[in-house]
């Protein structure tokens, strides 16, 4: 059992069958997929300075586009607190750039989230709460957030918040795994949406 089996107990092998098998991830096993994001979407320009930011850190950026390669690679490993610890890295081939959305997985057993640092250096954090909808889909909400000022974490002020939502699923009819993620806030609405297909594959 890896730290998604662990967390949501029973309620795992609700799952698709494929779902159980891409989020399994046993130690030091490597789930790699290519596919790609029919849709990505970024927000209002006044969000510019922190895109920037965002990138050099290979957290958010600034593109948008139509049917953008991307690949998407996750592993488990023991970190050095010895906790097991989820890496993800997302890539997105633009056609004149490849931009990167990293994060860092953990899972605390007591509150029942995923503890979710984004980006190479981890500046901003979010709980996650991970949920398995009645078509075994799964479905991924942000909770408190944090930014990281040396060894200090601060709340970010609910009202600054970027909510995030995550539905992953399988289509059966075409094989392949789907994949919606949206990001809002309340004050200057969408920071980030895309939606697209992958499917698992060898490097």
């Amino acid at each position: 059992m890896t730290i998604y089996s662990t967390l949501l107990g029973k309620k795992f092998g609700k799952l698709h069958p494929k779902l159980q098998h891409r989020y399994t991830l046993p130690i030091d096993q490597t789930f790699y997929a290519e596919g790609h994001m029919q849709q990505i979407q970024t927000g209002s320009k006044l969000l510019s300075p922190f895109y920037l930011l965002a990138s050099k850190l290979n957290f958010l950026f600034p593109e948008s586009g139509e049917n953008i390669p991307f690949t998407i690679a996750n592993r488990c490993r023991i970190n050095q607190n010895d906790e097991a610890e989820v890496s993800w890295e997302r890539s997105f081939f633009f056609p004149e750039s490849v931009r990167k959305f990293n994060a860092k997985m953990t899972i605390d057993l007591e509150k029942q989230l995923v503890k979710d640092y984004l980006g190479d250096v981890p500046l901003f954090y979010s709980d996650l709460l991970f949920k398995v909808t009645k078509e075994g889909f799964l479905m991924i909400t942000s909770g408190t957030q944090k930014v990281a000022v040396g060894k200090k974490e601060l709340k970010i002020p609910n009202i600054f918040q970027g909510r995030v939502v995550v539905l992953e699923g399988y289509d059966e009819v075409k094989e392949v795994y789907t994949i919606h993620v949206s990001i809002y806030n309340s004050l200057i609405g969408r920071i980030m949406m895309y939606a697209g297909e992958f499917t698992e594959s060898g490097r």
